[in-house]
């Protein structure tokens, strides 16, 4: 049976919200590597306020990619090593 389209999008924005909260600068900010995870939290800070966007707006379709996407970038950091997260996260794919 599909999930529920309004209760996978709420808990795409808690998990995205919660993981945004969870993720630190790993580099130095005054590096180029800081900049870089400058760039990508505020884009991941971006998708997350243009889904909520959409939600207010009655667009569930694209706040749902919103939060996908941003998560997306979010991870992406995570990966390369620009953000470090709790040992005991389950929110990202490198936990």
């Amino acid at each position: 049976m599909p999930a529920d389209f309004d209760e996978k999008t709420d808990r795409y924005e808690e998990m995205f919200a919660d993981a945004l909260a969870a993720a630190e600068v790993a580099v130095p900010k005054s590096t180029p590597l800081g900049e870089a995870a400058g760039e990508v939290r505020e884009m991941a800070l971006s998708y997350l306020e243009d889904g909520r966007h959409f939600r207010e707006n009655d667009d569930p379709v694209n706040a749902l990619a919103a939060f996908s996407y941003g998560y997306g970038w979010l991870d992406a950091g995570v990966r390369l090593g620009l953000f470090e997260i709790p040992d005991d996260s389950d929110l990202f794919t490198m936990a």
